[in-house]
Protein backbone atom coordinates (compact mmCIF):
# COMPACT_ATOMS: atom_id res chain seq x y z
CA UNK A 1 0.00 0.00 0.00
CA UNK A 2 1.24 3.18 -0.90
CA UNK A 3 0.05 6.58 1.58
CA UNK A 4 1.17 9.86 -0.21
CA UNK A 5 0.23 13.14 -0.54
CA UNK A 6 1.66 13.89 -3.48
CA UNK A 7 -0.88 13.81 -6.61
CA UNK A 8 1.45 12.51 -9.10
CA UNK A 9 2.02 9.62 -7.43
CA UNK A 10 -1.28 8.86 -6.73
CA UNK A 11 -2.69 9.36 -10.10
CA UNK A 12 0.30 7.15 -11.67
CA UNK A 13 -0.79 4.11 -8.99
CA UNK A 14 -3.44 4.54 -8.42
CA UNK A 15 -4.79 1.86 -10.57
CA UNK A 16 -1.84 -0.72 -10.49
CA UNK A 17 -1.33 -0.50 -6.11
CA UNK A 18 -3.68 -0.38 -3.24
CA UNK A 19 -2.77 3.71 -2.69
CA UNK A 20 -4.44 6.12 -0.24
CA UNK A 21 -4.32 9.33 -1.29
CA UNK A 22 -4.24 12.12 2.17
CA UNK A 23 -4.93 15.93 1.93
CA UNK A 24 -2.20 17.68 3.18
CA UNK A 25 1.22 17.97 4.46
CA UNK A 26 3.87 15.51 4.95
CA UNK A 27 3.44 14.98 8.83
CA UNK A 28 -0.32 14.59 7.80
CA UNK A 29 1.41 11.26 6.05
CA UNK A 30 3.08 10.16 8.77
CA UNK A 31 0.39 10.14 11.01
CA UNK A 32 -1.69 8.14 8.33
CA UNK A 33 0.87 5.78 8.40
CA UNK A 34 1.56 5.44 11.84
CA UNK A 35 -2.20 5.15 12.53
CA UNK A 36 -2.16 1.78 9.93
CA UNK A 37 1.20 0.54 11.65
CA UNK A 38 -0.63 0.56 15.05
CA UNK A 39 -3.19 -1.69 13.30
CA UNK A 40 -0.51 -4.33 12.46
CA UNK A 41 0.58 -2.88 8.95
CA UNK A 42 4.41 -3.41 8.36
CA UNK A 43 6.65 -0.59 7.50
CA UNK A 44 8.13 -1.70 3.58
CA UNK A 45 9.93 1.92 2.69
CA UNK A 46 11.55 4.18 5.60
CA UNK A 47 9.42 7.35 6.20
CA UNK A 48 12.29 9.65 5.81
CA UNK A 49 14.33 8.08 3.23
CA UNK A 50 15.81 10.78 0.86
CA UNK A 51 18.31 13.28 0.89
CA UNK A 52 15.69 16.08 1.57
CA UNK A 53 14.90 16.97 4.41
CA UNK A 54 11.20 17.17 6.14
CA UNK A 55 11.15 20.64 6.31
CA UNK A 56 12.38 21.08 2.71
CA UNK A 57 9.89 19.67 1.02
CA UNK A 58 5.54 18.65 1.66
CA UNK A 59 5.23 15.78 -0.42
CA UNK A 60 5.66 12.33 1.03
CA UNK A 61 5.10 8.65 0.22
CA UNK A 62 5.64 5.61 2.13
CA UNK A 63 5.17 2.03 1.16
CA UNK A 64 3.64 -0.44 4.20
CA UNK A 65 2.28 -3.81 3.38
CA UNK A 66 -1.22 -4.49 2.05
CA UNK A 67 -2.12 -6.54 4.35
CA UNK A 68 -2.57 -6.74 8.42
CA UNK A 69 -0.59 -8.73 10.63
CA UNK A 70 1.00 -8.91 14.28
CA UNK A 71 2.37 -5.71 15.73
CA UNK A 72 5.84 -5.00 14.50
CA UNK A 73 7.26 -3.26 17.19
CA UNK A 74 10.39 -1.99 14.41
CA UNK A 75 7.72 -0.46 12.19
CA UNK A 76 6.12 1.15 15.58
CA UNK A 77 9.51 2.39 16.35
CA UNK A 78 10.88 3.52 13.19
CA UNK A 79 7.04 5.58 12.59
CA UNK A 80 7.47 6.94 16.06
CA UNK A 81 10.82 8.24 15.68
CA UNK A 82 10.11 9.58 12.11
CA UNK A 83 7.38 11.88 13.90
CA UNK A 84 9.74 12.39 16.37
CA UNK A 85 12.07 13.90 13.92
CA UNK A 86 10.36 15.88 11.53
CA UNK A 87 8.58 17.46 14.70
CA UNK A 88 12.43 18.71 15.49
CA UNK A 89 12.42 20.63 12.18
CA UNK A 90 12.44 24.37 11.34
CA UNK A 91 9.27 24.01 8.70
CA UNK A 92 9.55 27.63 8.01
CA UNK A 93 11.20 26.99 4.70
CA UNK A 94 8.03 25.18 3.18
CA UNK A 95 5.73 28.28 3.36
CA UNK A 96 7.46 30.32 0.52
CA UNK A 97 8.03 27.76 -2.35
CA UNK A 98 7.40 28.68 -6.07
CA UNK A 99 4.47 26.11 -8.42
CA UNK A 100 7.76 24.84 -10.24
CA UNK A 101 9.54 23.89 -6.50
CA UNK A 102 6.31 21.64 -5.71
CA UNK A 103 6.73 20.14 -9.04
CA UNK A 104 10.46 19.57 -8.77
CA UNK A 105 9.66 17.89 -4.81
CA UNK A 106 6.68 15.98 -6.29
CA UNK A 107 8.98 14.51 -8.99
CA UNK A 108 11.96 13.66 -6.44
CA UNK A 109 9.20 12.15 -4.45
CA UNK A 110 7.93 10.17 -7.24
CA UNK A 111 11.00 8.88 -8.32
CA UNK A 112 12.31 8.02 -4.54
CA UNK A 113 9.08 5.62 -4.50
CA UNK A 114 9.85 4.41 -7.62
CA UNK A 115 13.70 3.44 -6.66
CA UNK A 116 12.02 1.26 -3.65
CA UNK A 117 9.56 -0.43 -6.25
CA UNK A 118 12.28 -0.65 -8.47
CA UNK A 119 10.79 0.68 -11.56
Amino acid sequence: MIITNNDWVYDKYKNKYNTLFIEGGFKDVLVKTRDKVHEGYELLTHPLASSIKPNETPYKSVIISDEKGNLNLDSVYIIENSIMSFDNFNLNKIKNITEKMKEDFKLIDLTVLESALNI
